[in-house]
C-alpha cells in the first residue's frame, strides 16, 4: 500500500508537471507568433516609409492576423471558472476589443486597397469600429473594481483621476492633437483621427490610474502592468501620425495594432498563470497615487508659462485648464481634511468606547464617576450598578464567540432603555456593566437595578439561539468627595455576594458584606484542593417502592469533609463551584465515583443491585465531550447504561438550548433521564415536551404544602400527566408516614425522603441493598 501510494503521488507529481510544461510551451508559442507579427509590421513600415514597395496588403496583413492570439487567450480566460466573476468579465472585455480592433484593420485596409482611398482617411464604418474598440475598453476598465471601500475612498480616486486626465487632455491638445489639425487643415478624416487618437491617449492615463488604484484584486499585478504598457506604446504611436499625412499608403494602426497585441498576449499569459483567488491582501497595501495630481498641476503650469513665454494662442485654454485642475486639487484636499477629521473622531470614539456595544468603556465610565464625586453641591448621591451575566462563559463555550458577541449586543441595548435618560452604561470587559446614576436616592437606585434585572428576564435571541439571560447586580451607594475606585470595589463586593446567592438578584453593599465575598472566594480555593487531596465522598439516599418498602435506587450526594470545619454542606460548596467552574472537575468526580460504588455493590452481592442516580448541573450537560465522559465513567466501572439515571432540574434544563442534544445521546445509549425538582419553574409542560425525558421527580413542596383543594389534588394531577405521557414519578420529601400513605393512595409507587431514610454511607446503603425492605426512621 505504501508503495502504490507513493506511485498514484509520483503520477500526480507528473501530470501537474506536464501540465505546467504544457502552459510553459503554449505561452511561448503565443508570445512568439505576436513578437514576429510584430516585428514584420514594423519591417514592412519601414521599408514603405520612403514610398510604396511591394503589395499593399503586407502592410495591412499584420494587424489583423495579430490579434488572433490575445483574442483567443483572453476568452479562454473569459470561460474559465476557477477565476472570478469581474475576472472572467474584464478579460471578456478585452477578447472584444481585440476583436474590434483586428475588425478596424481589415476595414481600414479594405478603404486603402479596396477603395483606393488614403490610408488615414477612413470610413465612417472603420472610425466606428475603431471606436467601438476604445469604448468596450472603456466600459472594461471602468467595471473592474477598484481596491477602495468607502464613498470617502471613491470621491478621492474620482478627484485623482480627474485631474490626471484633464492634465493630460490639455498637454496632448497643445503638442499633438493641434499640431495634427494644423497640418491637415481641420479636414473631417484627420479631424476624426486626432479624436481617436486623443480619446486613446486618454484611456492610457485611465488604465495607468487603474493599476494604481485597482490593487491588482482581480486582474494580476503583472498583466496590468503589460496591458498599460502597451496602451502607452499605441497611444504614444499617435506622435507618429503628422509624419504620414504625406505617404497616403501608411497608416499608423498598420503598427499601433501589432505592437499593443504583443502586450494583449503577454497579459493574457500573465492572468492565466496567477491564483485563482483575488488578492486582497495586495489590495489593502497598495497606495493611492496622491503624488500624481500634484505632478499634473505642475505640468499644466509649465505648459502655461511656455504658452505665455511664446504668446501662444493657447494661453486661454491652458488658463482655463490651471484654474480647473487647482479647483479639482482644492476639492481633493477638503475632502481628505474631512476625511481626516471623521478619522480622529472616530479615534477618539474608540478610544472611550467598547467597540463591541459602543458603550463607554473603563476608561471613559472612570472620568464620569470622578466627575459626579467631585464637589459639587447635590443635595442627593451617586449610585453604581454593577452588572455580570451569570453562566455567560456556558454561552461562548457552547453556542460559539458569535453568540456570545450577538448576546453582549442585545444585554448592552436593554440596559440602555432600562434606566433613567442621562444615567451611564459602560462595558468594564467580558459580560460585566456598570451603570451610574447620578444625583440619585438609594431607593431610586435599586427601583434602577429592578428595572435592569426585569428587562433582562425576557429571553433573548442570539444569533439564532433564544437565550435566558440572567444577571447579578451589585450597588454601592457614595457622595461627592468620595473615592471612585472604593466605591466600584464595593459594588463588585456586592454583585459577588448576589452572585453567592443564588445569583439573577440584586443586592446593595453594606458594612461586613466583604468579609463573606472573602470567605467565599476562599471556600473556592479550598475546594479545589479537595478534589485533588480526596477530601470529597458521597452518601447514597435510597428510592423505594412505596407498595412494599423495597430500595429500588439510591441518589447519590456529595458530601466534603473538610479538614479543620468537618463536614461541608452541598448548599455551602456547591454555588462556589457552580461560579468558579469547579462544578465540573467535581461532578465528572461524583460520576465516576457513583459508577464505581454501583459495581463494587453488585460485586460484593453477586448480582446487580438496584440504580444510582446522579445530579449533573448546566455547565457539565453544555460541555461537548460530557456524553463520552459518562460512557467512560460506565466502561470504566462496567455498569451497564440502564443502571444510571442522570437527574436534571428544571431551571437546569431551561438553560440548555441546543445541549438537548447531548441527553438524546445519552437517553440513546440506554442511560435514563430525570427531570427533578418538577414543579418549581414556570416552564414545566414545555421541559415535559421538548426533553428526553424517563421520570420525574415531584418537588417535596407539593407534600409539605398539602392541604384542601388545589393543594391537595396537585399530586394527582402531576401523576396523571405523567402517566398521559409515558412517564413515571418518584415523590421527594416523604418525611411521616401519612405522606407515604397518601402517596399510595394516588397511585405512587416510588418514593424518597427522611421516613424512609436518610443518606447513608456506602457500607450501610450496600447493607440496606442487600436486604428486602427498609424500615421508616
Amino acid at each position: 500500500m505504501e508503495f502504490a501510494g507513493g506511485g498514484m503521488l509520483d503520477g500526480n507529481r507528473g501530470a501537474l508537471t506536464r501540465s505546467l510544461l504544457r502552459r510553459t510551451q503554449s505561452a511561448g508559442v503565443a508570445m512568439l507568433g505576436s513578437t514576429v507579427l510584430a516585428a514584420f509590421a514594423v519591417a514592412v513600415f519601414a521599408a514603405n516609409l520612403s514610398g510604396p514597395r511591394g503589395p499593399m496588403v503586407l502592410l495591412w496583413l499584420a494587424a489583423p492576423l495579430s490579434v488572433v492570439i490575445p483574442v483567443t487567450l483572453s476568452a479562454r480566460i473569459a470561460r474559465t471558472a476557477r477565476f472570478s466573476a469581474p475576472t472572467r468579465r474584464f478579460w471578456r472585455h478585452l477578447a472584444i476589443t481585440a476583436a474590434l480592433a483586428g475588425a478596424g484593420a481589415v476595414l481600414n485596409a479594405y478603404d486603402a486597397i479596396g477603395r483606393g482611398r488614403p490610408s488615414q482617411d477612413m470610413s465612417a464604418v472603420t472610425v466606428a469600429t475603431y471606436a467601438g474598440a476604445v469604448l468596450v475598453l472603456l466600459w472594461g476598465l471602468w467595471r473592474l473594481p477598484l481596491g477602495t471601500s468607502s464613498r470617502g475612498d471613491r470621491l478621492r480616486v474620482g478627484l485623482d483621476a480627474g485631474t490626471v486626465l484633464l492634465a493630460a487632455a490639455v498637454v496632448m491638445w497643445h503638442y499633438q492633437a493641434k499640431p495634427l489639425l494644423e497640418v491637415s487643415g481641420y479636414h473631417t478624416a484627420p479631424l476624426a483621427a486626432a479624436s481617436f487618437t486623443l480619446v486613446l491617449e486618454l484611456l492610457v492615463v485611465f488604465a495607468i490610474a487603474k493599476v494604481a488604484l485597482a490593487g491588482h484584486v482581480f486582474v494580476a499585478r503583472g498583466a496590468l502592468r503589460l496591458f498599460a504598457l502597451g496602451m502607452i506604446g499605441g497611444s504614444a504611436s499617435g506622435f507618429l501620425q503628422p509624419l504620414v499625412l504625406a505617404t497616403p499608403h501608411l497608416s499608423v494602426p498598420q503598427i499601433a495594432v501589432p505592437v499593443v497585441m504583443i502586450c494583449a498576449t503577454g497579459a493574457a499569459n500573465q492572468q492565466w498563470k496567477t491564483p485563482a483567488a483575488p488578492d486582497r491582501r495586495r489590495a489593502a497595501s497598495a497606495r493611492p497615487f496622491s503624488v500624481l495630481p500634484y505632478l499634473a498641476v505642475a505640468a499644466v503650469d509649465s505648459l502655461l508659462l511656455v504658452t505665455i513665454g511664446h504668446g501662444d494662442g493657447d494661453v486661454l485654454v491652458v488658463a482655463v485648464a490651471a484654474v480647473a485642475l487647482t479647483a479639482l486639487v482644492v476639492w481633493r484636499q477638503v475632502t481628505a481634511f474631512r476625511e481626516n477629521t471623521h478619522l480622529l473622531a472616530r479615534l477618539d470614539h474608540n478610544a472611550t468606547h467598547d467597540a463591541l456595544t459602543q458603550l463607554p468603556n473603563r476608561a471613559l465610565f472612570n472620568e464620569r464617576l470622578a466627575t459626579a464625586l467631585s464637589p459639587g453641591g447635590r443635595e442627593r448621591g451617586v449610585s453604581v450598578a454593577l452588572i455580570d451575566l451569570d453562566d455567560f462563559k456556558i454561552v461562548n463555550d457552547t453556542l460559539g464567540h458569535g453568540a456570545g458577541d450577538a448576546l453582549l449586543v442585545a444585554v448592552a441595548e436593554r440596559l440602555v432603555g432600562a434606566v433613567r435618560p442621562g444615567d451611564v452604561v459602560a462595558r468594564l470587559g467580558g459580560d460585566e456593566f456598570v451603570v451610574l446614576c447620578d444625583d440619585i436616592e438609594p431607593d431610586a437606585a435599586e427601583r434602577v437595578a429592578q428595572r435592569m434585572i426585569a428587562a433582562l428576564a425576557e429571553p433573548v435571541v442570539a444569533d439564532g439561539h433564544e437565550l435566558l439571560v440572567r444577571a447579578s447586580i451589585g450597588i454601592a451607594d457614595g457622595h461627592a468627595g468620595d473615592d471612585a475606585g472604593e466605591l466600584l470595589r464595593r459594588a463588585d463586593i456586592a454583585m459577588y455576594a448576589a452572585k453567592h446567592d443564588g445569583g439573577s438578584n440584586c443586592l446593595r453593599y453594606t458594612a461586613g458584606m466583604a468579609g463573606a465575598v472573602a470567605g467565599s472566594a476562599a471556600l473556592g480555593a479550598e475546594l479545589r484542593q479537595a478534589i485533588a487531596r480526596g477530601e470529597l465522598f458521597l452518601e447514597y439516599q435510597p428510592i423505594v417502592a412505596l407498595d412494599d418498602g423495597r430500595p429500588i435506587g439510591v441518589e447519590a450526594l456529595v458530601r466534603w469533609a473538610h479538614p479543620v470545619r468537618g463536614v461541608v454542606a452541598p448548599i455551602e460548596f456547591i454555588p462556589v463551584a457552580e461560579r468558579t467552574g469547579l462544578i465540573v472537575p467535581l461532578g465528572d468526580w461524583v460520576l465516576r465515583e457513583a459508577c464505581r460504588q454501583l459495581a463494587a455493590w453488585s460485586a460484593e452481592h453477586g448480582s446487580p443491585v438496584a440504580s444510582v442516580n446522579v445530579n449533573v448541573s448546566a455547565r457539565q450537560l453544555t460541555d461537548a465531550s460530557f456524553p463520552d465522559r459518562v460512557v467512560a465513567a460506565l466502561d470504566t466501572a462496567g455498569v451497564a447504561p440502564d443502571r444510571l439515571t442522570i437527574e436534571i432540574t428544571e431551571t437546569t434544563a431551561v438553560g440548555l438550548g441546543d445541549a438537548v442534544a447531548h441527553l438524546e445521546v445519552l437517553r440513546r445509549l440506554g442511560v435514563r433521564i430525570a427531570l427533578d425538582d418538577f414543579g418549581t419553574d414556570q416552564s414545566s409542560l414545555t421541559l415535559l415536551q421538548d426533553l428526553p425525558v424517563d421520570e420525574i421527580k415531584l418537588d417535596r413542596s407539593f407534600l409539605q404544602r398539602a392541604g384542601s383543594g388545589r393543594r391537595e389534588a396537585m399530586p394527582a394531577a402531576v401523576l396523571a400527566l405523567a402517566r398521559a405521557v409515558g412517564l413515571e414519578v418518584v415523590a421527594e420529601g416523604v418525611e411521616v408516614q401519612q405522606q407515604a400513605d397518601r402517596l399510595t393512595a394516588l397511585g405512587y409507587r416510588a418514593a424518597q425522603g427522611y421516613h424512609f431514610a436518610r443518606p447513608l454511607s456506602a457500607d450501610a446503603a450496600g447493607r440496606l441493598l442487600s436486604g428486602t425492605a427498609v424500615a421508616g426512621v
